[in-house]
């Protein structure tokens, strides 16, 4: 595999202090959207079918639906993220607000499973889960996230509640990352593209090893994709049959983990805020939060893992990562995809 020898040039290649100074990456809900999903859920909820068994045919969303592909293309194409505002989620409740998120979540594409029970709707809130336990989530935790990516083409949250305190979302172009190593340490790039080994948090199938092993960084000769969860390859370590890290990748790790940090963008959510990301572009993370009292008033947001249509995905630039539990895809798909 050739390694790109110069700063990969991308509209997706931006640095958080020049996107503070805009809002370009923010797109209102009009009044005729809202009206449209509140007639979309009235639909689905008329259909009498289980939640993991609605499909697009069931939320008709005519303006939303054609809206979608232009979000779509600037995920791929643009800056790889953008922030949806405007669901009155305060007004429609619980129920509606997932329904109708998840209704614009399948005019995207397929959704993917999220962890081993197979949730296609996850929900990001502090369960009292310990944040030190190995085999805990930290998206169940308060703590704070550092940078990573997730298991499908696009990532998206919907925020029902914020916090009292914290809980910022922090994201990064991960092609920025990329070429920041490159300038500083042209040295450790080529261990980007060596396989890494990731534990599976014990989520694994039945049969499967406790890690799977894949690069970082993925380059075909136009197009950089990068897969990265920092804390799964220490916490491989954990395993007799994972090599040990060399003194050059812990190097590699704390300058990516560095770098991301200093280029990052931080926002704040709001309520009926909606951040789409491409997985494959940018690492997402969040700052450590303080929560409510009242369980009615915590911190409560909604996942999806979009698995995109088409006008997404053929520009060959996806990374169709392996889910972060069970080993849904094997290796062969996450290099080939």
């Amino acid at each position: 595999m050739s390694l790109p020898t110069h700063a990969v040039d991308s509209p997706a290649a931006w640095h958080g202090r020049d996107m503070a100074q805009r809002d370009d990456w923010i797109r209102n809900f009009t009044a005729a959207e809202i009206s449209e999903l509140e007639a979309a859920v009235t639909s689905a909820q008329a259909s009498g079918k289980p939640r993991d068994q609605l499909t697009r045919e069931d939320f008709p969303l005519p303006r939303l639906a054609a809206e979608s592909r232009h979000w779509l293309r600037e995920l791929a194409d643009g800056r790889g993220f953008m922030l949806l505002r405007g669901l009155p989620v305060e007004r429609w409740g619980d129920e509606v607000a997932s329904l109708a998120y998840l209704g614009l979540g399948l005019h995207m594409g397929g959704l993917a499973s999220q962890n081993a029970a197979g949730d296609l709707l996850g929900h990001v809130r502090d369960t009292g889960a310990d944040p030190n336990d190995p085999s805990v989530r930290l998206y169940r935790t308060n703590a704070a996230q550092g940078f990573h990516t997730d298991g499908a083409d696009v990532i998206g949250l919907l925020c029902l509640r914020t916090a009292k305190s914290g809980g910022e979302s922090r994201i990064v172009s991960s092609i920025s990352v990329f070429n920041e190593v490159l300038a500083a340490r042209p040295d450790l790039v080529p261990l980007l593209f060596a396989p890494w080994h990731f534990d599976r948090q014990g989520e694994q199938g039945e049969g499967e090893p406790p890690t799977f092993a894949i690069p970082l960084c993925y380059w075909d000769g136009s197009h950089l994709r990068t897969f990265y969860i920092g804390w799964y390859i220490r916490d491989a370590q954990q395993h007799d049959s994972v090599p040990r890290l060399s003194d050059e990748q812990e190097e590699l790790l704390e300058l990516i983990d560095a770098v991301a940090d200093r280029c990052a963008l931080d926002m704040e959510f709001k309520p009926g805020d909606i951040q789409l990301l491409k997985n494959s572009s940018i690492l997402h993370g969040r700052a450590a939060f303080s929560d409510w009292p009242e369980p009615e008033r915590r911190r409560h947001l909604l996942r999806l893992w979009i698995n995109a249509d088409t006008d997404f995905a053929a520009d060959g630039n996806i990374v169709k990562a392996v889910p972060t539990t069970a080993g849904h895809r094997s290796d062969e798909e996450l290099l080939d995809s």
